[in-house]
């Protein structure tokens, strides 16, 4: 006989064995029904795809066979020519007629040069671009104004993309193509749209010493322009390396681009729509570069949704390749909608970058055509000439009050050997000498605090003027770029930064000199850093500022021939706040030396109330 420990393990071994069958029938029964479910399936697929192919005649008929050739379109007009693409079915690159590359009058600027597909191609899940080969629909088309592409997508969507150049004479319409896009799902399945994006192409420095900053990618949501640089996916301090940087769902999306130093794409839907965008950077290699720069590519996607079976729907997009021209930008604002004039990228100093360049593009149209091979570099230092008389009123106010505070110099160091251990007092006297003689000591700075936008609005617009590009002043061959005569070395010389420099040491020394020696020595010290600074940079930039020196030093040899201030008491001067505050906490402080000196005892412990004592239980 079986002891009660056989018994047991036989039960056990008959439950696993009986639980094995019945969940294997389980599972040949689940697999049954799956296989049913695949085949029913495949007939829908079928089925649809008769479907299609028979109501399809309004989007596409039949798409026809891919083209084995890649067959390229030309779209073209004066100020640009579109090089179309079947592979991928957009712009492969477009060409500037009137914009050469850097230092060259024959080669011309090509955006999306290094662009891994054409701009207005569809990238799929992964935002990567389907380049498939789209076949090109002569009988639609319209040579040199209009092509059509359709293809049949991987994924069962059907394509059909119609390229259409603006022959209209409204601002901005040379740069422009109409783009529509039709697309069909001739799967058995909806499909969410919200997983292919339309690709905005990409921006590259256009020359080896280009601000890396300057390149990136933009989008304009609620009425606010979104900039962010190739620096980015690097990552810094406080953030990691990034392959893909992805704005926020749900965005509504007016349009959105990349753009390089002088020259933007951008992709405008017909409505703001609530989609977002990806973009990545590249490490590419400029035709005459000596290290690899950051290229800058970004996809619009559309927007989310479901698209069923045999359905179609129309995205209609106006697509701009072209120049970051202000005044051009403006114009299509009041035309085509707000927003363009943002692409300019002018920042926190809009307020100044603005006029400054409607008066320097103005000036440039008076001096044309009395001087149109140096209108430009004249146009600046008449623009310079300009904010230096608007601000005159302000520099001569300054340069008055320094030379009343050099006449309070004796007075001053009298007061600095009175109280040598005690600067709250002694600040107290000299704020009280002030008053005494109506001196405004922030008098003399006023005018530098001024300059700061105005410099930094000046830098921002000369950054950005492609007007510049290629234009010559007296040696300069062109005032985007650093006016460099020889390397010596392999040291680039540039004359431009030295003449701003030694003229700002002339300025700085006719100058009455105020402060401390160690505020003397920073003053002294400016010229120095404005010309590192300026060294490299576009010699426009070095124009103004050797201009405004210039103007500053006949601005100042007129005020010496001025007669000396008088320093006079002013009548009724009584005492400012701050400087009643300053002596009431100086007399604190005395009154708290007196007690300690005298050996008063001081609380110093903290106005707690005191704990009761614990007690046990």
């Amino acid at each position: 006989m079986y002891d009660r420990k056989t018994w047991v393990v036989l039960a056990i071994c008959g439950g696993l064995l009986a639980a094995n069958i019945y969940y294997s029938a389980q599972t040949q029964k689940a697999q049954a029904v799956a296989r049913a479910k695949e085949e029913a399936q495949k007939k829908a697929h079928a089925a649809a795809e008769g479907l299609v192919n028979e109501t399809n005649a309004a989007l596409t008929v039949e798409p026809p066979p891919p083209p084995t050739e890649e067959k390229l379109v030309v779209l073209k007009n004066d100020r640009i020519a579109f090089t179309l693409t079947n592979v991928g079915g957009g712009v492969k690159f477009a060409e500037l007629q009137d914009e050469f590359e850097v230092g060259s009058r024959i080669n011309k600027v090509q955006v999306n040069r290094f662009g891994a597909g054409p701009i207005g191609a569809i990238a799929g899940l992964g935002d990567s671009l389907e380049n498939v080969p789209y076949a090109y629909k002569p009988e639609d088309s319209e040579e040199g104004r209009k092509a059509v592409f359709i293809a049949k997508l991987p994924s069962g969507l059907i394509a059909k993309k119609t390229f259409t150049l603006n022959s209209g004479n409204e601002p901005g319409a040379a740069y422009l193509l109409d783009f529509t896009l039709d697309i069909e799902n001739s799967a058995a399945t909806a499909l969410n749209l919200g997983q292919w994006s339309i690709f905005l192409g990409e921006a590259s420095p256009l020359y080896q010493a280009e601000v890396p900053q300057q390149t990136g990618f933009f989008r304009r949501e609620s009425g606010k322009i979104h900039f962010i640089d190739g620096s980015s996916f690097k990552g810094g301090w406080f953030s990691s390396a990034k392959s893909v940087i992805n704005s926020g769902e749900g965005e509504t999306i007016e349009f959105a681009g990349v753009t390089n130093q002088f020259f933007a794409t951008v992709l405008r839907p017909e409505k703001p729509m609530g989609a977002s965008m990806w973009a990545r950077s590249a490490q590419v290699n400029l035709p005459k570069g000596t290290a690899p720069v950051t290229s800058v590519s970004a996809g619009l996607r559309l927007p989310a949704g479901e698209i069923k079976p045999a359905e179609k729907k129309s995205f209609n997009y106006r697509v701009f390749i072209g120049p970051k021209h202000n005044p051009l930008l403006r114009k299509m604002d009041k035309h085509w909608g707000d927003g363009w004039g943002d692409v300019m990228q002018y920042g926190w100093f809009w307020f100044v970058s603005r006029p400054l360049n409607f008066l320097l593009n103005t000036y440039h149209n008076w001096l044309d055509g009395a001087a149109s091979k140096w209108s430009w570099g004249l146009a600046i230092i008449l623009l310079t000439i300009t904010v230096r008389f608007v601000i005159w009123p302000l520099h001569a106010k300054s340069t008055h009050t320094m030379k009343r505070m050099a006449k309070l110099k004796p007075e001053m160091d009298k007061l600095k050997e009175r109280y040598p251990d005690d600067p709250n007092k002694l600040n107290t006297e000299m704020m009280g000498l002030y008053r005494k003689y109506g001196i405004n000591p922030l008098g003399g700075c006023l005018p530098m605090f001024i300059q700061i936008p105005i410099f930094f609005g000046f830098y921002r617009m000369l950054q950005y003027a492609v007007e510049l590009r290629g234009q010559g002043f007296l040696w300069v061959d062109d005032l985007s770029q650093p006016d460099t005569l020889m390397h010596l070395a392999g040291v680039p010389i540039n004359i431009l930064p030295v003449v701003m420099a030694i003229s700002s040491f002339l300025q700085i020394k006719m100058t009455p000199m105020t402060g401390d020696k160690m505020q003397q020595r920073i003053i002294m010290f400016m010229p120095f850093m404005f010309f590192f600074f300026c060294y490299n940079f576009a010699s426009a930039l070095a124009l103004y500022w050797t201009t405004q020196n210039i103007f500053s030093i006949g601005q100042t040899w007129l005020m010496n021939k001025v007669p000396e201030p008088e320093l006079k008491p002013v009548k009724g001067a009584g005492k400012s706040w701050v400087q009643r505050m300053a002596e009431k906490q100086a007399e604190a402080q005395r009154l708290l030396k007196a007690r300690g000196a005298q050996g008063e005892p001081r609380d110093v412990t903290p106005d707690k109330k005191k704990r009761p004592p614990r007690t046990g239980g």
